[in-house]
């Protein structure tokens, strides 16, 4: 499975949308592992320009990751109670809320010019977080030469990938950074942990597991191979890295109070998300009204966060980290890269 990868070594860099650019996929597949993008904040134009970049860095194998959410069912009663919610917090700075909510990105499950984007030039690897497109997509994509990989936070999840004929598991713990991948946001979530996780499904699963959450450094990596996943994918450990699109904000968060405080919140987007303890997530654990759905929700995420950064305020960033945030460190994408195998190897 390494081989169909493309890598050498069995390191998988997240796909973080908003963070992961080309020169950092490119930087960390060039050192043997797996570069990947996350598409699911832009459109086809915006991907096919990131794809074809990421093809000018590096002839070796690269992921690129979609979010396959059920697609946001507009609820204009709920949607005016958030922001009328927020409207105070817009208010310290300065700002108005947006007079109504949009939905800002589109599903996979409904994209048909991403699609179309994927296969015109088909990347290496796709992919999928928050469940799985249709059968008629993955044979697309299959019959295309891509190999698939799709993220699971629970057993269930996994059995689902392994029938749709997905042949890799990202396992999620709950520790990781980021959107939690669940299929639905709705359901009760187990919170499984990444090595309980990657344990459950190499011994109860089929398919190949790629341990995913609260991964740092070569210990952690070795840790999770120990438990039978052939790979290891690493995102906080990669948004210090020059060649993340990371502002100063949130590096700078890593190594501050709020990274050794993570929260798991859905205020931001309105999923799920892991990310760096701040003003934002304080507000969200006060019970505010029902969050809109994602990504409705992060319509208002965002200009608050945009409005807030204009006066010189980092405490409403989506500054997505996971739990091993305050083991980030600042060094270019190949150097980590390698730095990550050497530990690895060493470790007892």
């Amino acid at each position: 499975m390494l081989d169909r990868l493309g890598v050498t070594i069995p390191i998988i860099q997240a796909p973080m949308a908003g963070v992961s650019t080309p020169e950092l996929a490119a930087a960390v597949s060039n050192a043997g592992g797996l570069g990947s993008l996350g598409l699911g904040a832009t459109d086809a134009a915006g991907a096919r320009a990131m794809i074809q970049s990421t093809r000018d860095r590096t002839r070796r194998a690269f992921n690129v990751n979609l979010f396959v959410h059920a697609p946001a069912r507009p609820d204009p009663a709920r949607e005016a109670a958030w922001l009328a919610a927020l409207r105070p917090l817009f208010a310290e700075q300065g700002a108005e809320p947006p007079a109504a909510l949009r939905t800002i990105y589109r599903s996979f499950a409904e994209d048909e010019d991403m699609l179309a984007v994927l296969l015109e030039a088909p990347p290496p690897v796709v992919s999928f977080h928050f469940g799985l497109p249709s059968t008629d997509r993955i044979a697309a994509l299959r019959q295309a030469g891509c190999v698939l990989l799709a993220t699971a936070t629970s057993l269930a999840e996994a059995r689902a990938i392994e029938a749709a004929g997905i042949d890799a598991v990202v396992a999620q713990g709950w520790e990781a950074g980021g959107h939690r991948g669940v299929f639905d946001p709705g359901a009760p979530d187990d919170r499984l942990g990444t090595l309980a996780l990657v344990r459950l499904l190499a011994a109860r699963g089929r398919a190949p597991v790629i341990a995913a959450g609260g991964i740092m450094d070569g210990a952690g990596i070795r840790a999770a191979l120990a438990l039978g996943a052939m790979a290891a994918q690493l995102g906080t450990a990669f948004i210090a890295c020059p060649e993340s699109s990371a502002d100063l904000a949130h590096r700078e968060g890593l190594r501050g109070p709020g990274g050794a405080h993570t929260v798991m919140t859905p205020a931001i987007s309105g999923r799920p998300a892991r990310c760096l303890a701040n003003r934002f997530t304080a507000w969200g654990a006060t019970a505010p009204p029902a969050v809109p759905d994602y990504p409705i929700a992060y319509d208002a995420g965002k200009a608050l966060a945009a409005a807030a950064k204009a006066r010189g305020e980092a405490g409403f960033g989506a500054h997505w980290a996971g739990q091993g945030a305050p083991l980030s460190r600042a060094l270019p994408a190949a150097a980590l890269t390698e730095l990550l195998w050497q530990e690895a190897q060493a470790a007892p």
